[in-house]
């Protein structure tokens, strides 16, 4: 049995249950030691805006190069590239940031089928939990932008939104790039969920939907320069938010 399945199966162990009480005390101590192994990688990476999209979507797809702009017109405006350090459109936005001589972070997860690293990466990490992935992702992120994905794309949207919306997170962007891939989520949210009341109207307005990576890059500054309080300054020779 490879390292990887012993994860994996040690993973599902934990999720079916409650387990010996030795065992959920080793499990707790693991995890915090995963949070505070991030929290040090982390600290001083930058502040980081996170772009989720498909691994699906190969070099010469149009959204592979709605991606590669997205990252490189992040990189220009100052950010630090996050994504989840994969192929497809992560490996595009790591690119675009890095070829844009900007710094590119990619937070991995451990899965049954090992996904491979992209070579853009100026720091990977890989996560065991997908619990403690997304804290770090919400931490250290400035906002997120979402190019068309599956389910784990859906999954960080609506993560964010669910913050947004009970407030335990404050003016924080979710930028959706891709019109006609999210305009019929877009519908449903509009048409359906708040006809029937299960979400506001304001709560619609916590997703911003854009074909233009250069107006989803200006939406974002603006927050971080006007509602965040950081601003722009030298360091390593690369344009960078700072705090004040």
């Amino acid at each position: 049995m490879t390292d990887e399945k012993q994860t994996t199966n040690e993973e599902r162990r934990f999720l079916q249950g409650p387990q010996p009480r030795g065992s959920e005390l080793w499990r707790a101590l693991r995890i915090f030691f995963e949070f505070i192994g991030a929290f040090r990688r982390l600290h001083f990476v930058g502040p980081c805006v996170t772009v989720f999209g498909s691994a699906r979507f190969a070099e010469g797809h149009r959204y592979y190069d709605l991606s590669l702009e997205t990252g490189r017109q992040l990189a220009q405006a100052g950010f630090t590239v996050m994504t989840g350090g994969g192929p497809g459109l992560m490996e595009a936005a790591n690119r675009g940031a890095k070829e844009a001589g900007g710094y590119s972070v990619g937070c991995g997860i451990d899965l049954p089928v090992p996904q491979p690293t992209n070579r853009y990466l100026d720091t990977a990490l890989e996560f065991k939990h997908f619990f403690v992935r997304k804290v770090m992702l919400v931490k250290y992120s400035y906002a997120f932008i979402a190019l068309p994905g599956g389910y784990g794309t859906f999954d960080e949207i609506f993560e964010a939104a669910t913050l947004m919306q009970t407030r335990k997170i404050k003016d924080f962007p979710i930028v959706l790039i891709g019109t006609e891939y999210w305009s019929s989520l877009y519908d449903v949210l509009r048409n359906t969920l708040v006809r029937e009341g299960t979400i506001d109207q304001n709560d619609v307005q916590l997703l911003y939907l854009t074909d233009s990576p250069h107006d989803a890059v200006q939406s974002i500054r603006d927050v971080a320069l006007q509602r965040f309080g950081l601003s722009y300054g030298p360091r390593m020779k690369r344009r960078w938010f700072l705090w004040e």
